[in-house]
């Protein structure tokens, strides 16, 4: 037990620090034995700050509370190979911070890729965005798809990209295009066919989705 030396008032912050260390360093110790009990402690002490900071960045209490657990997972796991550079409080919050901008970075993948996807009218069986649980292995193997669209989408003729690009993501009208194009309307309706076309057979999507 850490107490406070009668004549030690003047010294009291100086203590409190060593006391703080030597309380850490013993939890450290037993995470790393693999002390269930010490593991509980670690959760109690330090759950609702992790949570709150998560939540600061992602604004949804349900995907703070996912990544919470996930922080805590990931200490169990490498606990072993924490080596005390820095606080263990520090190393959490780097934890948290971490895996909340990977969720962040994920979703809006995921967004995109689902935006590209639904405008095209491709079948999730054939091209989909893996989910968050997926084998690290699928997720790469997604986020390798998404990459290909948007590169394929990069390689379309200059007058088919613009037209796609100015329909699919800045929204202007048939109308507006042509007049951006100084075309006419059939024009880039024949621009963004053609378009969707090709990008259908790059992907070797079925003959009906054409």
């Amino acid at each position: 037990m850490c107490t406070l030396p009668l004549s030690a008032a003047s010294g009291f912050l100086a203590h409190a620090h060593v006391c703080t260390s030597s309380v850490e360093a013993e939890l450290i110790a037993q995470l790393q034995q693999g002390s269930e009990d010490a593991f509980r402690a670690l959760v109690e002490r330090y759950q609702n700050r992790i949570y709150r900071t998560v939540l600061a960045l992602l604004r949804s209490p349900e995907d703070a509370e996912d990544v919470a657990q996930e922080v805590f997972v990931e200490v169990y796991q490498t606990i072993g190979r924490f080596r005390g550079e820095a606080a263990l409080s520090t190393w959490l919050y780097r934890l948290a911070t971490s895996r909340a901008l990977k969720h962040q970075q994920r979703a809006r993948a995921q967004k995109r890729f689902a935006y590209f996807t639904s405008l095209l009218g491709f079948s999730n069986q054939v091209l989909h965005e893996p989910p968050d649980h997926a084998h690290p292995q699928a997720q790469l193997e997604g986020q390798q798809q998404v990459e290909l669209l948007l590169a394929h989408i990069a390689r379309l003729p200059g007058q088919q990209q613009v037209a796609f690009t100015l329909r699919y993501e800045q929204e202007l009208s048939y109308e507006e295009i042509a007049a951006v194009l100084k075309t006419t309307v059939p024009a880039v309706e024949s621009l963004l066919f053609r378009a969707r076309k090709t990008l259908r057979n790059h992907l070797l999507l079925p003959p009906h989705h054409a």
